[in-house]
């Protein structure tokens, strides 16, 4: 319902927009997004500090790995409120900044799947996965069984990305991007798959990053600050899939929490297309990474709120040697992060 509501504000606004022929100048490779960016993070800070509130305390009186005869429905449903409320207004909030002065145009789509030589699809899908994760933890506290938490995880981390492309649809600068939506897509059905196949999530997407020294070439693009170029350097940002060793041999001797992970990355990109670093003196390329890992969640505490704490620093992947692989051979690096 939500994603339909949208489409009619994006119509119905094109009404009020007169473009009168007149034609807007836009680099278009400065297509980042930021202010999504942040209010996507934002709302993942609002789960995580949900989740600790509520795994931390007894609001429930149960713990998270009990088998209750049945769910605290009233607890479901205060959830399920308090997560469409949050959900409302951030995307309210985000239509209001990042929307409000652009200029509207008819419903199109666009291809960007060849920017950034893939990496920011990474980024779409280890964000959809990341809302996944913390929401199903969250109603996991309701005492629903891990795999109804694993589909209204996935419903959510699909529900809350599909509005912000749709709207991006009726923007005369950008327009609906299917690779976009694909790696959204493929997010929340990556974690409720490992639920349909294995009853857990045993392969987690994390990410890492280094500040890099393209972001003081062009600070328009890759961020002029700390704050900004961990989100908008590409360069400098790691995406990992990083699988539990035990859990694919449970009865070997491999500690609990052991990882193996596979990471992708890329280099010399000072604009979105290849051609255009190209022009620019650089000559991008892609990196995959091979490194140890830690899964956070297989540490034994009993400690409630060290478990929630475990939980979300286990989206990002610990610094570890690591060996790289890239068009000019292979790289050992004796810490990378």
């Amino acid at each position: 319902m939500a994603v339909f509501l949208v489409v009619a504000i994006g119509y119905r606004r094109v009404g009020y927009q007169k473009m009168a022929g007149r034609v807007l100048v836009m680099n278009y490779e400065l297509r980042v997004k930021n202010v999504r960016q942040y209010c996507t993070t934002i709302y993942l800070g609002v789960l995580h500090f949900t989740l600790f509130i509520l795994h931390s305390t007894f609001i429930f009186a149960q713990d998270s790995t009990s088998k209750p005869p049945r769910p605290n429905y009233k607890a479901l449903h205060w959830l399920m409120a308090a997560e469409a409320a949050t959900y409302t207004a951030t995307v309210y909030g985000l239509s209001s900044a990042w929307y409000q002065n652009n200029d509207y145009s008819r419903f199109r789509i666009i291809d960007d799947s060849h920017e950034w030589l893939q990496v920011d699809k990474v980024g779409h899908f280890y964000t959809s996965y990341q809302i996944c994760r913390s929401t199903a933890a969250l109603y996991r506290q309701t005492g629903v069984s891990p795999k109804q938490a694993a589909i209204y995880g996935a419903i959510s981390g699909f529900m809350f990305l599909t509005p912000i492309e749709i709207l991006d649809g009726f923007q005369l600068d950008y327009g609906f991007s299917p690779s976009d939506m694909a790696a959204n897509i493929l997010g929340p059905a990556t974690f409720l798959g490992q639920y349909a196949l294995w009853g857990e999530a045993r392969i987690q997407p994390k990410w890492s990053f280094q500040n890099t020294q393209f972001a003081a070439i062009r600070p328009e693009l890759l961020g002029r600050n700390n704050a900004e170029r961990w989100l908008k350097d590409y360069n400098g940002q790691t995406y990992w899939f990083s699988a539990n060793l035990y859990s694919f041999w449970p009865k070997s001797k491999i500690p609990k929490w052991l990882n193996v992970a596979v990471g992708y990355g890329v280099q010399d990109m000072v604009s979105a297309e290849v051609s255009k670093s190209q022009t620019l003196g650089y000559n991008p390329y892609r990196q995959c990474y091979l490194s140890l890992d830690v899964d956070f969640t297989k540490i034994q505490t009993k400690k409630r709120w060290l478990k929630t704490v475990f939980l979300m620093v286990n989206s990002l992947k610990i610094p570890a040697p690591a060996v790289e692989f890239n068009r000019n051979g292979v790289k050992l690096h004796g810490l990378y992060f």
